[in-house]
């Protein structure tokens, strides 16, 4: 089996990912892990993010790397995160927040050869 996309990410949020590139130059996602309005990505200049030993890239779309920190990982070890855009404002930190639209996560269950994979081929 060949290499096992942790994260994919919708046309829309790949369109959406090319629009902030092209007026902010390069960005990275991180997958959030708030109490409150739950899990968030977020779209940040790497200037303006510090990023720990706890942070792990779990995957990258379209050369945007997608971060987030070991629990939030332990927590979605299951899933693959599918990237998508939603409508509207979050009053995040968030660079496409003045675009007048939000990221968001989905997910779906790995199938057993997938995850198979996965368990063989562990993040560092």
């Amino acid at each position: 089996m060949t290499d096992v996309p942790r994260v994919v990410a919708t046309e829309a949020a790949r369109a959406l990912l090319a629009r902030l590139r092209a007026k902010h130059g390069e960005i990275l996602i991180y997958q959030s892990h708030g109490c409150c309005d739950g899990s968030t990505p977020m779209a940040f200049k790497p200037t303006e993010l510090n990023l720990g030993k706890d942070d792990l890239r779990y995957g990258e779309i379209d050369g945007t790397p997608l971060w987030m920190g070991r629990t939030q990982v332990d927590y979605t070890i299951g899933t693959q995160l599918i990237l998508d855009v939603g409508q509207g404002s979050l009053g995040t930190f968030s660079l496409e927040d003045g675009e007048g639209q939000h990221f968001k996560t989905t997910s779906r269950a790995w199938t057993d050869q997938e995850f198979a994979w996965l368990r063989a081929n562990p993040l560092e």
